[in-house]
């Protein structure tokens, strides 16, 4: 089969596309999924770069790919929830291996991706949109809170641009939160359109005076995990939290005031009945799904460019041209 790959750490120049031997026949409860599409994520442009070497060691030529939708080609003897010819998107674990044409997932990861939904978008969902919606809601139990005034809660996003944002955004505006989104000045129109009340420039001068005055936030959001204690303390309401695509830095917990709030970190769940839900306000019309290129698997040196330098949105491999 098809698929694209590395062999050595270092920029988009050493994705390689070629062939790689294609899956067993699928065992137990797995089912073989004929990819489709595949999108590119911050963890597929890490383990390129060398930055989580563990995940990697002893596995080169590395197949990356977390995020796929396709068509299921066989199932396992005890798998039930699927049958061959079903339209089914899914999260693969660690081990990677969805830029490929086929993959072995287990059903439990799968979800089924209702008639109307491309698959380019069923796979750009998968990953950051499991992130957004379990960091708002398994940590941050947004429903739950409301604003000290008795209004909705209020919710920072930072980085509100890039995939995980971009989902944050608007899943926190779906439930009745007033959403404010950081982001760089040429992407504030773009952030504002998907629903945000109000978008700050990460950058302006006067972004610190910006916060206090939207805030103080009961859920802050640090969707591309480059926050900073100076600007998470002072605008945390008392009692609110902060959640974190990844764990922050002590001195930014030390900046966290006793009572003025508590601190976790997302751990993304490959959970099915979480990617359905998803799925279905993409088929609803609630949840646009921000692709912003498509490309080729022969382009997929393109597509890992494109994800690091643009921070928009999502970049997503059409693996059926």
């Amino acid at each position: 089969m098809r698929a694209g790959w590395f062999a050595e750490f270092g920029d988009a120049s050493v994705m390689r596309v070629g062939e790689r031997p294609a899956p067993g026949p699928p065992r137990g409860t797995q089912v073989l999924v004929g990819v489709e599409a595949s999108s590119v994520n911050g963890t597929d442009l890490g383990l390129r770069r060398g930055d989580l070497p563990p995940v990697t060691w002893g596995r080169m030529p590395f197949v990356p790919g977390f995020d796929v939708a396709g068509r299921v080609l066989a199932v396992g003897p005890a798998a039930t929830a699927f049958s061959p010819g079903d339209r089914v998107a899914a999260l693969l674990p660690h081990r990677g291996g969805g830029l490929a044409e086929q993959v072995l997932v287990a059903q439990d990861r799968a979800a089924r991706v209702p008639d109307g939904v491309a698959a380019t978008d069923a796979a750009a969902v998968t990953l950051a949109g499991l992130t957004a919606l379990q960091a708002l809601h398994r940590q941050g139990r947004l429903r739950a809170r409301r604003h000290a005034d008795g209004g909705p809660p209020r919710v920072l996003v930072s980085g509100a641009a890039g995939g995980i944002g971009s989902f944050a955004v608007q899943l926190a505006a779906l439930v009745g939160a007033r959403v404010t989104g950081t982001t760089s000045a040429g992407k504030v129109a773009w952030v504002r359109d998907l629903g945000a009340h109000r978008v700050l420039d990460r950058r302006a001068g006067d972004r610190d005076a910006q916060l206090a005055d939207a805030g103080p936030f009961d859920l802050v959001l640090d969707a591309a995990g480059r926050s900073r204690h100076r600007e998470l303390a002072p605008v945390l309401a008392r009692g609110g939290i902060v959640v974190s695509v990844r764990p922050l830095h002590p001195d930014v917990l030390r900046s966290l005031r006793p009572g003025r709030g508590d601190f976790t970190a997302v751990r993304t769940a490959a959970r099915s009945a979480d990617l359905a839900a998803l799925l279905h306000l993409v088929a609803t019309g609630r949840l646009r799904v921000p692709v912003e290129h498509v490309v080729g698997l022969d382009d997929v040196a393109q597509a890992h460019e494109l994800a690091e330098t643009e921070g928009r949105g999502k970049v997503v491999v059409d693996l059926t041209t």
